[in-house]
């Protein structure tokens, strides 16, 4: 989730006498860098398509629960499950997508699962919830939260049962914690899960590099590693690889600019499906920009063990190999309100009558008065080349 805060404070430090040397910045990068992912190539690998879109109204609610901050999603072939990242009262919901001739037509709350704070574990820790897995053979739920590592509280994958009881949590390598040299970023951890294509765990991505992995991206191209880990069914963790993040895709007109991972979805064998949401601060309805990219880690070295990636990228890492499939751009002018949102969330969708998958992307409206956000819901068709 992007929080408000970490960008009001730096936009109010814009004034007059900056203006200046930004104009002079904007004019000198325009001209050493190409900004934008552009298009994908003809020969991509997967086509993507775009079918329709939804926007649950921001001012409605549900069991005296206000609908936002909706950062995850996951379809269990008859209902959706998403998420919110209200840590004042982390929560998620089972709702209903009806489909119409390729159209969504309604999308219904059907019920509201608030975590039960009679836990322990749940009352002495911040949940922050980014992802959400739902496990249809034992009727479980699986959720990522950030924590607050301002704060020293650690990030967290836990489960919990249908009613939100705490259940268990895996087990996480030191250098996801706060305690260690080695630690993430604030608001910059376990922002994705995915289903394993095996079936016998998860896959989970951080949003950002940990602090001595890498810089976070920039305007130019850097070396900002984020990890996807794989945890088995003893909820351990058994492999990990690296994947480098894009640059930032539009220069920011205010003081303030972020790129990472929102969300994964495990495709086949380690080949994923990979959002990465981009944002700079003061451009308005264009202040958000999201790619699409297939990740393939067939290749890749193994990191689990690895405590800090900097350094070592250039020689002993192999990365994920990157192939950018789309940009969400390219449909804005189709979107009803035409423009592109804060996109955190990923799942398959229904099969399509042709055969091919589709898939959902939400976005987070941060429960925003700031600025103007959507509880955003797209609906993509999925093309094997």
């Amino acid at each position: 989730m992007l929080k408000k805060s970490h960008f009001i404070l730096k936009a109010l430090l814009y004034s007059y006498f900056h203006k200046t040397r930004i104009l002079s910045l904007i004019s000198v990068c325009l001209i050493l860098i190409g900004c934008g992912a552009g298009k994908p190539k003809s020969s991509a690998s997967i086509q993507i398509n775009y079918l329709d879109d939804y926007i649950i109204p921001a001012d409605f609610n549900f069991k005296r629960t206000r609908i936002g901050g909706l950062s995850g999603i996951d379809f269990d072939g008859k209902y959706y499950y998403v998420v919110c990242d209200s840590p004042s009262n982390p929560r998620f919901y089972q709702i209903k997508i009806k489909i119409n001739q390729k159209k969504i037509d309604t999308i219904t709350f059907k019920k509201l699962i608030e975590l039960n704070l009679a836990s322990s574990f749940i009352a002495n820790n911040i949940f922050d919830l980014e992802s959400i897995l739902y496990t249809t053979e034992n009727d479980e739920f699986i959720l990522s939260s950030e924590g607050a590592i301002n704060h020293h509280k650690n990030p967290s994958i836990i489960k919990v049962d249908n009613s939100g009881n705490y259940l268990s949590q895996y087990s996480l390598p030191s250098y996801f914690t706060v305690e260690d040299k080695q630690h993430p970023r604030n608001n910059g951890v376990f922002e994705g899960l995915s289903h394993a294509i095996n079936t016998k765990g998860i896959w989970s991505s951080t949003e950002l590099p940990l602090t001595k992995d890498g810089p976070q991206p920039q305007l130019y191209r850097t070396k900002s590693p984020v990890r996807f880990t794989y945890f088995n069914k003893q909820l351990k963790p058994e492999f990990q690889f690296s994947y480098l993040l894009a640059p930032i895709q539009k220069l920011p007109y205010l003081p303030f600019h972020i790129n990472g991972v929102t969300d994964i979805l495990e495709i086949s064998p380690k080949q994923f499906l990979v959002l990465e949401r981009s944002f700079s601060a003061g451009r308005g309805k264009r202040s958000y920009d999201v790619l699409l990219f297939k990740a393939d880690a067939s290749q890749a070295t193994n990191t689990l063990s690895i405590k800090q990636l900097k350094g070592k990228m250039k020689e002993k890492v192999i990365p994920a190999q990157k192939e950018f499939l789309f940009n969400f751009k390219s449909i804005k002018k189709k979107l009803k309100e035409n423009k592109i949102d804060n996109i955190e969330g990923i799942c398959f969708g229904p099969q399509l009558a042709n055969g091919n998958a589709t898939i959902f992307v939400i976005s987070d409206n941060n429960f925003s008065s700031f600025m103007q956000q959507l509880n955003q819901v797209i609906w993509l068709e999925l093309q094997l080349k």
